[in-house]
């Protein structure tokens, strides 16, 4: 029955006053072709300002099965994620993003993929129409998921995904601050799969990630789930301790068998600089895990929803 095959499409937005109409429309045409579901779709305005907040208040004015959130500012794409999710209601919940590059014609394939019995299926794409940039940052994200979270080194993982009900519910039982969605659904299921699909150039507009939120990203992702960064920080620490001692046996021995040698003031000055570097670097790994910890106490929102559009008319 339909009621039981309804799905939930999850939009991020931001400045995609330009595209989001475009990918909309692309939904409901594939949504058309495949009558056996039924579907809704979740918009989340992330702080893009009021030209992405009024397309998405016309677009969930035109049908009932749209919803609209604008949040206070902007939170980030895994935290606008999070609250789009948590307005769905669909046994699959299918995100994707607002610019067009991830081809909503296919998500028949995604479909068809949990529908064989896979918890949560990822797009993954032959060649990625990106800039270098993003595709070193992204490549960067794949490497810290494989040594950070364990996950599988033949899974790709994308922004473009479906996933059951249960997995959804699974990741909205985080309510801490700094959401990461690809370690939440890692963490749930290890049943994944890879769908391969086509990428699309970008026609419009460039990009929201800059250097200042890839680095965040990794930095949420090497410290949200996983304590290997200090064991790894510990590892360093007695290895750098083991070489010091070592050189120090050296130096001795070498004063021992020939006095005449000189102490080396830029060799001293060498071992100083980098075990201090070494030391603060720690230092401040501990730290963030620290600060982390210190702000989810004090309770501090995911998002901040500042008006909601559509709900009303569902």
């Amino acid at each position: 029955m339909k009621e039981n095959k309804k799905i939930s499409f999850v939009i991020p937005c931001y400045h995609s006053e330009k595209t989001l109409a475009g990918v909309v429309k692309e939904i409901d045409d594939t949504m058309a072709g495949l009558s056996s579901y039924v579907y809704e779709i979740v918009m989340v305005n992330d702080g893009s300002g009021k030209e992405t907040w009024e397309v998405i208040q016309t677009l969930c004015k035109e049908k009932t099965e749209r919803f609209g959130i604008d949040l206070a500012r902007n939170f980030g794409q895994h935290a606008a994620l999070m609250a789009g999710i948590r307005h769905t209601t669909g046994n699959i919940v299918v995100c994707l993003d607002d610019d067009g590059q991830t081809p909503a014609d296919e998500v028949g394939k995604l479909l068809d993929a949990i529908r064989e019995g896979a918890d949560v299926a990822y797009a993954s794409y032959d060649h990625k129409e990106h800039s270098a940039f993003r595709n070193f940052g992204s490549w960067v994200n794949e490497k810290m998921l494989e040594k950070m979270l364990n996950k599988p080194h033949d899974l790709y993982v994308s922004s473009y995904f479906a996933m059951r009900r249960f997995v959804a519910d699974e990741v909205l039982r985080y309510q801490n601050s700094y959401p990461y969605l690809l370690g939440l659904v890692l963490r749930t299921t290890k049943n994944i799969v890879n769908v391969p699909v086509h990428h699309r150039k970008r026609e419009v507009g460039r990009s929201g990630y800059t250097l200042g939120k890839l680095l965040a990203l990794w930095m949420n992702g090497f410290t949200a789930f996983s304590i290997k960064p200090l064991r790894i920080g510990t590892a360093i620490g007695a290895f750098c301790a083991a070489l010091s001692f070592v050189y120090a046996i050296y130096t001795i021995a070498k004063k021992l068998v020939n006095p005449a040698v000189p102490v080396g003031f830029s060799a001293l000055m060498t071992a100083i600089i980098f075990f201090g570097g070494m030391t603060m670097l720690m230092l401040g790994l501990a730290g963030e895990y620290i600060g982390r910890t210190y702000i989810s106490v004090n309770s501090a929102p995911q998002y901040v929803i500042r008006e909601e559009t559509g709900k009303e008319e569902q």
